[in-house]
């Protein structure tokens, strides 16, 4: 077998070679009993700032964001910068929201979001819809990790799908023995390789490239700032601001970020990290500059890259720009970079959803397992998880992937009325919530069913003004406002606020 590039290959497969040593070793660390699902699904809740600050970038930040945000960027232009104030929004809600989660979770020994909105309403129905949701949600993100890590094993001339195959089975078997202290020791590894992939590669290529000002001024000006509102148009001002508002509602609902912040060893830790995680949005505003990097660098007319470009599209864009500008060790560095940004946040993801079908289904709805056997449970579900991702991207065209993860992330944000506002109000009914999570996600599907799939902006037209809103941002919007209606009546007819497992104390 002919490898183009043998030097960046070996150096790839070297450092995927000691991250899955490291996965397997992970159980010992912190040792505890990994028959445990708090153990196994969640660290023992024992992560420190630093090991929480790493374990939830790497959540946040996975390799299809590494491939995707440039990859937008080289596309569209100005419009994939949402991702900055996107990620600077959210931890403010991280700071405010997530603390309470994390006491009122360890005090009742709740492991899920889900959990938490069940004990809220004594509604194991509204826990079940929630956690559906976030499984549901949470598949075809798995997928993408699969395209940002099949993209760079291609860029490298590996064949066929069996490399791909391979490491997520070792994937699946380490976070099968090691649990979330697997995914947390690797992150460490991850995040300071992407760092330095990304503060070499804007140093040396604008560089090469004779300075940021020659970059920008190969931009076509269009490219370069979001285009003015026509008359009675927001325009893309609202498409731009809705995008970026609605991301953060939905980053920390998600259950590996949600997985993530209930590992913290507490309150302090999640705060701490709220105000150091904004280092994580420098990086990717860097990040999305090699966007711009490669339209300047004209990889896309070079011949030995054609091939890349049919088979990947405009995702094919950073690995051939790292192609381009480095020597094949530094390749094997960055590409290494992102292939073990694909497993950390894909074993966060099916550890998550284990946790889910463990507590919030299978315990409530089969049968109520002992503390043994329902981590054997979640162990055998995150295999499943990971091989049926691995199935999907393997069977499923690459671009269905992607149109369920748009999807994914207009159901995910549903959740937010029913997870975040019960940290501050007991007002709501676990009822009315349950429809209007039906509402919202059925509303959501419909509008991006009408735009084919093809973009996640919907077009109002309200009192003569075209209004291009995200539909995530709206529906959840709507799903609110109609909570916030029916609550006092179902209030009056079938209160539930006698089966509230908490406290007001809890959240103070």
């Amino acid at each position: 077998m002919h490898l183009p590039y043998p030097i960046a290959t070996a150096v790839f497969l070297a450092l995927i070679a000691f991250v899955i040593i490291l996965g397997f070793t992970a159980g010992r660390w912190k040792s505890a009993d990994l028959h445990s699902i708090e153990e196994w699904g969640l660290g023992g809740r024992r992560f420190g700032t630093w090991i929480s600050w790493f374990l939830i970038g790497g959540d946040a930040y996975t390799a299809y964001t590494f491939i995707a945000i440039p990859a937008l960027i080289y596309g569209a232009g100005a419009v994939g910068f949402f991702a900055v104030p996107y990620t600077v929004v959210c931890y403010p809600i991280l700071y405010l929201v997530f603390p309470k989660l994390w006491k009122v979770a360890q005090k009742h020994g709740y492991i899920t979001g889900p959990e938490f909105v069940r004990g809220r309403y004594g509604n194991r129905w509204l826990g079940l819809a929630i956690g559906v949701t976030g499984i549901f949600a949470t598949m075809p993100y798995i997928a993408l990790q699969l395209i940002g890590m099949h993209t760079v094993i291609g860029a490298l001339g590996i064949p066929g799908h069996i490399p791909l195959a391979i490491a997520f089975l070792v994937l699946a078997a380490f976070t099968y023995t090691s649990g979330l202290r697997a995914p947390a020791m690797i992150s460490v590894v991850k995040d300071l390789l992407i760092y330095l992939t990304v503060i070499v590669a804007i140093i040396v290529i604008p560089a090469e490239l004779g300075g940021f000002g020659a970059i920008f001024a190969k931009i076509p000006p269009a490219k370069l700032l979001l285009p003015t509102p026509p008359a009675h148009s927001t325009g893309a001002y609202t498409g731009y601001a809705t995008l970026a508002f609605g991301s953060a509602m939905a980053l920390f609902l998600y259950p590996h970020t949600t997985t993530g912040i209930l590992s913290s060893s507490g309150p302090r830790v999640i705060r701490r990290n709220a105000a150091l995680l904004p280092a994580y949005t420098i990086m990717l505003g860097l990040l999305a500059l090699l966007g711009f990097m490669a339209v300047a660098s004209g990889v896309s007319t070079m011949p030995q890259f054609a091939d890349g470009f049919k088979r990947f599209g405009t995702s094919f864009s950073v690995p051939a720009l790292i192609l381009n500008a480095f020597p094949g060790w530094f390749v094997g560095v960055a590409f290494g970079a992102i292939a073990i940004g694909a497993l950390v946040p894909a074993a966060i993801m099916a550890i998550a959803s284990a946790n889910i079908f463990t507590r919030d289904i299978y315990s409530q709805f089969v049968t109520n397992a002992s503390a043994g056997s329902e981590t054997k449970i979640a162990k055998f579900f995150s295999i499943f998880m990971i091989i049926g991702a691995l199935v999907f991207i393997l069977v499923i065209p690459n671009t269905y992937a992607v149109q369920l993860q748009l999807v994914g992330g207009m159901w995910i944000i549903q959740t937010f009325p029913a997870i975040a506002f019960s940290f501050f109000t007991r007002f709501f009914n676990g009822w009315a919530l349950l429809i209007c999570l039906a509402v919202g996600i059925f509303t959501a599907t419909y509008l991006v069913t009408l735009n084919h799939f093809l973009g996640s902006l919907y077009f109002f037209h309200i009192l003569g003004w075209t209004i291009p809103s995200y539909i995530a941002f709206a529906t959840v919007i709507l799903n609110a406002v109609v909570a916030a209606i029916l609550s006092p009546i179902f209030n009056a007819i079938l209160s539930d606020r006698a089966q509230d497992e908490t406290t007001a104390l809890d959240y103070v």
